[in-house]
């Protein structure tokens, strides 16, 4: 007999062996025909397997349906391969590489012999269409490695050839057949091409064969694929309007930024989009200064043996900028960890010292690929809000329930209340002992419970030295971006020789907490860009109002009132051109400005002004006095 324990904790019995499908059967023909997959097992054992998988002994097992984000995962996984035969049906020339599943869809590269075009695109869709009503059965079989490159080298397919080719020798592959199709895959997928019937190709776009810029470029097709028409169509208008609201696009109508092929990577910052990024840095060094951060500045150059100590020239050198002078090696720092631990070294710290929490708006520099660069959220040069708190380990916990506090708090000034919290546990290939992991994983997920907040934990996602939390924020169009995280580290104080003095005269080494708020200044700019629409928040607007005339005759008061203005910390500014009034307020309307004040002879003569909101509100004449009482009480709120 076998007993397969459902979701619910009932049982249900069966004489022999039995597949998913028929268990789902056995509940119910709806059941049955809603299907997609199964996950056998629970806990870090779980794994998701198609329907036809046999249980030969007692498990544990949910029916996962189009309804369960690893259902929709299947889901789009499937399609990738839907879409490889669509190709290969109309293009048999094309070779099929990979195919993976990403956030909301997913890819797959193809190497052909001339770029696919846009109605190439739209035939490739109606073909996947076609394939799919034609609900064929998607089974799977298993082959010897090298049989299996055999067989796709048979085929023409050399990149699965050479993907099979560097798995070991002696295992078996699976390969999984849809019709004429048939693809290398480990699975699972769904049971049959009739599941598929929500997608929708997106674009094409280059990448290297195996991320390799010295390898082909392949052409990658780019898709998505949902439970119903109803998720489809949410997300295609959500796109929509992200388009509207990217942050390349912004950058430019309201002359904030600009990228050049001069630094690729880099972002050349306009006075406007300086003024924003100046707000934010400046509200960021008030919350260092508010809560016992020391800010500190490290170099931009540091020698190689310091990362050597670290293990981050072993591990991570490709992603750094080197550069030699005097037989000396030296890295441009891609993150300011190693800096801070040189500074605490200085002098003799005691146990008292302690927590001493450091702070830096430090720039660091990462070698990204040219394909994964995207305008100002992913750059090779950028600045972090970076922190450590140099503690012992009775601190920890406390250190942490603080700082989930006021990253909460930094977030809502910034107008993100919806956060997620993750907690990324020990991976595989890691440096230290299990007390001391067992030790930083439970005071980070003590400190979220003490924080009142639920979470998920992300097994094996941490780094080689430290557990951390990841706190994601949701946006308005509902889009999650990780940024803040803390980090609790063993190890890299020791590594680099820091100690305090304990209360018993001991030399000991203090932990290390690596935390960051907003993470990358230049991608939390571009969020808030996106967030915003453009239409930032009063306190964060680059000019908060422009000032304009409705003739030449009120050019002097115009500028006594901007000069007024400016006196209070506003970043105003006047507009004197000889242009109608309506022409000046659609363009001052069209940056986005909270406020614009119009002076005419009235305005002029009574000492006020027209006061116009954004969003096309007329609040009337008023003395300069009572704006001023409005724009700093909508400043002070954080409006």
């Amino acid at each position: 007999m076998v007993s397969i324990q459902l979701p619910d904790g009932s049982r249900r019995e069966f004489p022999g062996p039995v597949t998913v499908a028929e268990v789902a059967a056995s509940i119910g023909p709806g059941l049955a025909k809603a299907a997609i997959a199964g996950r056998v097992g629970q806990g870090d054992a779980a794994r998701v397997v198609d329907t036809s998988y046999r249980m030969d002994g007692d498990t544990v097992l949910a029916i996962l349906t189009d309804k369960d984000a690893e259902g929709l995962e299947v889901i789009r996984h499937s399609t990738a391969h839907l879409l490889a035969y669509a190709v290969k049906e109309l293009f048999p020339d094309a070779q099929v590489t990979i195919g993976p599943v990403i956030d909301n869809g997913f890819y797959y590269d193809f190497s052909y012999k001339r770029p696919f075009t846009p109605e190439d695109l739209a035939a490739i869709e109606a073909k996947m269409t076609e394939l799919a009503k034609k609900d064929e059965k998607v089974e799977r079989r298993v082959l010897p490695r090298d049989e299996a490159v055999a067989y796709f080298k048979s085929l023409g397919e050399d990149y699965k050839a050479e993907i099979i080719s560097s798995i070991p020798a002696g295992e078996d592959v699976s390969l999984y057949r849809e019709g004429k199709f048939e693809d290398l895959c480990r699975g699972p997928h769904v049971p049959s091409t009739g599941k598929l019937r929500h997608f929708k190709l997106m674009k094409v776009a280059g990448a290297y064969w195996r991320g390799d810029h010295r390898n082909e470029m392949l052409q990658r097709i780019y898709g998505t694929a949902w439970a119903s028409k109803d998720d489809l169509q949410k997300y295609l208008t959500m796109l929509e309007e992200a388009e509207k609201r990217d942050h390349r696009k912004l950058g430019r109508e309201l002359d904030l930024f600009h990228l050049d092929e001069h630094s690729p990577g880099t972002v050349f910052w306009h006075p406007k989009g300086w003024a924003l990024w100046q707000e934010v840095e400046q509200y960021m060094r008030r919350v260092y200064r508010d809560n016992g951060y020391l800010e500190v500045k490290g170099p931009q150059l540091l020698d190689s043996t310091l990362w050597q100590k670290t293990g981050h020239w072993d591990k991570y050198r490709e992603n750094m900028f080197t550069t030699e002078s005097e037989k000396r090696d030296y890295a441009l720092k891609p993150m300011n960890c190693p800096g801070h631990i040189l500074i605490f070294k200085q002098g003799i710290k005691s146990y008292r010292d302690l927590p001493l929490r450091y702070g830096e708006f430090g720039q660091c520099h990462r070698n990204e690929p040219t394909g994964g660069l995207h305008g100002i959220m992913r750059v090779r040069g950028f600045t972090q809000d970076d922190g450590h708190i140099f503690c012992t380990e009775d601190m920890i916990l406390d250190e942490c329930v603080a700082y989930t506090a006021l990253l909460q708090k930094v977030y809502a000034d910034f107008g993100f209340t919806d956060i997620l919290y993750k907690v990324a546990t020990r991976p595989d290939a890691r440096i230290g002992s299990d007390e001391a992991w067992d030790k930083a994983e439970h005071a980070l997920m003590e400190s979220l419970r003490r924080s009142g907040v639920e979470f998920v934990v992300a097994p094996g996602d941490g780094a080689f030295y430290g557990p951390k939390i990841e706190y994601t924020l949701k946006d308005a169009l509902g889009r999650q971006w990780q940024c803040g995280t803390m980090q609790v580290d063993f190890f890299m104080a020791e590594r680099l020789g820091a100690e305090y003095v304990a209360e018993d005269g001991a030399r000991r080494h203090p932990v290390m907490l690596h935390r960051a708020i907003v993470g990358s200044l230049e991608r939390f700019i571009g969020i808030l860009i996106e967030q915003h629409a453009g239409a930032l928040p009063v306190w964060l607007a680059p000019r908060q109002a422009s000032v304009l005339t409705i003739t030449e005759a009120q050019s002097d008061y115009a500028a006594d009132v901007t000069k007024t203005l400016q006196k209070q910390g506003l970043r105003a500014a006047s507009d004197l051109r000889n242009e109608k009034i309506t022409y000046k307020i659609r363009e001052h309307s069209l940056q986005k400005v909270p406020y614009i004040l119009v002076v005419g002879d009235k305005e002029k003569a009574n000492g006020t002004v027209a006061v116009r909101a954004r969003g096309n509100q007329d609040l009337g004449v008023m003395p300069l006095a009572d704006f001023l009482e409005r724009v700093t009480g909508d400043i002070a709120r954080k409006l």
